[in-house]
């Protein structure tokens, strides 16, 4: 299991916050959970010093393009950059120095997952540049695939059979628990199970950590092959559950030669 480092944009700035409470004027219902007047930077700075990588690089609407060049800049080939990602803006976020392009609400077309925009996206950036962002919310007895700031329900079920099917049209699987994104309160254990079930490529969870027996409880359900992302618990982001340097400790000790 690899830590993956965060940085999340929102108003141009470095912020947690409760992913569920996103949508698209958020006056009265955001709850952020810090908000730093560091730049994007120092945070990228501080994880190519501890040797972390694939950590990625979110936008969480728009006006936070600047912000993103900022972080990228700082740790050119370190990050991955998600957020309004289409196949006409990909190359720009690449050529800025983003490892990956993470995708969701673009591939998807009237709640379903559109195979066409999907195939060009590939053709655009390459499979090894892709990151599909399945960020889901349980709705019955499964997890299914939310867009549009988290807050519109697909058709597209994460299951075990969906992901191998689409492991072949991307590099890596981004999957936030949105439910309990930035509550610091548990991880899904249902939804990890299921990640651990595909080995076909990368993927990383995050969700409701909060502390660091969270994460190791992810990598005993995960079988060590399901990365873990951690945000609003860590303590540069103003949390109280663990420390940066405890989390970075903890990936150095499950990746001893990276």
């Amino acid at each position: 299991m690899l830590f993956r480092p965060c940085i999340d944009l929102h108003g141009g700035k470095v912020k947690q916050i409760i992913g569920s409470t996103l949508t698209d004027n958020d006056s009265g219902t955001l709850q952020t959970n810090f908000s730093s007047e560091l730049p994007p930077s120092h945070y990228a700075q501080l994880y190519q010093r501890d040797g972390l990588v694939g950590g990625h690089v979110i936008m969480l609407g728009p006006g936070n393009e600047q912000a993103a060049i900022n972080a990228l800049s700082a740790y050119p080939g370190g990050l991955q950059i998600g957020g309004g990602i289409t196949a006409e803006n990909a190359s720009f976020w690449l050529d800025a120095g983003a490892s990956h392009v993470i995708v969701t609400s673009h591939v998807f077309h009237d709640g379903k997952l559109d195979t066409d925009r999907l195939t060009a996206l590939v053709n655009k950036v390459g499979k090894n540049r892709l990151v599909l962002d399945l960020s889901c919310r349980k709705k019955g007895n499964h997890y299914y695939v939310v867009t549009d700031r988290w807050q519109k329900f697909t058709s597209l079920a994460v299951t075990e059979d969906i992901l191998r099917q689409l492991a072949v049209s991307c590099d890596e699987f981004l999957i936030h628990a949105v439910d309990v994104e930035g509550k610091c309160n548990g991880i899904e254990t249902e939804l990890l199970t299921i990640l651990a079930g595909v080995d076909e490529c990368p993927m990383t969870y995050a969700g409701g950590i909060g502390s660091l027996e969270d994460l190791k409880l992810i990598n005993e359900l995960g079988h060590g092959v399901v990365d873990a992302t951690v945000g609003s618990a860590l303590d540069i982001f103003g949390g109280t559950g663990v420390t940066y340097e405890e989390v970075v400790h903890y990936h150095h000790s499950l990746n001893p030669t990276l």
